[in-house]
């Protein structure tokens, strides 16, 4: 099932690296990716596209816990498909 993550935190060069690992180690592979930096380049916002049998969930709690995270939202297939008609 596909996901589609909304994920804000500190702009730093480790922190991608992390969540890309923890999508990895938990059974996940990204279909889509995007990244920017706020104005003042202090804040990362990445919208990341997830494709896994495996429940959400297991994957968002990792990432809440990542060091420099400060909010992960998500929103499932149906939910997109229900947003896109």
């Amino acid at each position: 099932m596909k996901s589609l993550l909304i994920i804000q935190g500190q702009n730093s060069p480790e922190l991608l690296e992390r969540l890309l690992r923890i999508v990895r180690h938990r059974g996940f592979s990204v279909q889509n990716l995007q990244a920017e930096t706020s104005e003042n380049e202090q804040e990362l916002h990445l919208t990341l596209t997830v494709h896994s049998d495996r429940e959400i969930s297991l994957l968002t709690k990792q990432l809440e816990k990542v060091f420099g995270i400060v909010k992960v939202a998500t929103l499932s297939q149906e939910a997109m498909v229900k947003a896109s008609a």
